[in-house]
């Protein structure tokens, strides 16, 4: 049986987070997990906890770069984008050998909507898949992504006006 795709996108704080806490309840009942972290810039302070978590869950950043990706020169970002379609090729490896339960591809929305990869790239990359559930995050959300999913959670910013 094909595993699930899930996607939390939306312009509101905590798809990340959402997807990490769903990680981490996979992992209380014994299931392994692959975390791969694209265009996150300045690393995150989560990373040192996450690190702690290994075997279970495992976390990968393939960028080397501490500065966000917008924020880099053209020749800098063309050096990133190596480093980011090798934790792509990574990706296709730990789906294609089932090396774990759930494999969360974070801000991977953002590859797309930076031109870095397409949607038919993403497309064979979840093809390869056999049970691995993945979860993928980011803001873009386009009907031909949408397409991909079995589950999409919206995660908007609702602003407090006093009412």
């Amino acid at each position: 049986m094909k595993g699930k795709v899930y996607i939390y996108t939306g312009d509101g704080r905590g798809k990340s987070p959402a997807a990490i806490g769903r990680a981490v309840q996979e992992a209380t009942i014994g299931k392994t997990v692959v975390i791969i972290q694209f265009l996150k810039g300045k690393v995150p302070e989560n990373i040192v906890f996450l690190k702690k978590m290994e075997p279970e869950i495992k976390l990968f950043r393939f960028e080397k770069s501490g500065e966000n990706y917008s924020e880099l020169t053209q020749e800098k970002q063309k050096e990133e984008c190596r480093n980011i379609l090798n934790g792509i090729n990574f990706a296709r490896k730990v789906l294609t050998t089932g090396e774990c339960d759930l494999l969360v591809l974070d801000e991977v929305l953002g590859l797309i909507a930076n031109g870095i990869i397409t949607v038919d790239e993403l497309k064979r990359l979840l093809e390869v898949r056999d049970e691995t559930n993945v979860i993928m995050t980011g803001v873009e959300l386009t009907e031909e992504i949408s397409r991909l999913a079995d589950e999409i959670s919206r995660i908007e910013t609702v602003t407090n006006s006093g009412v």
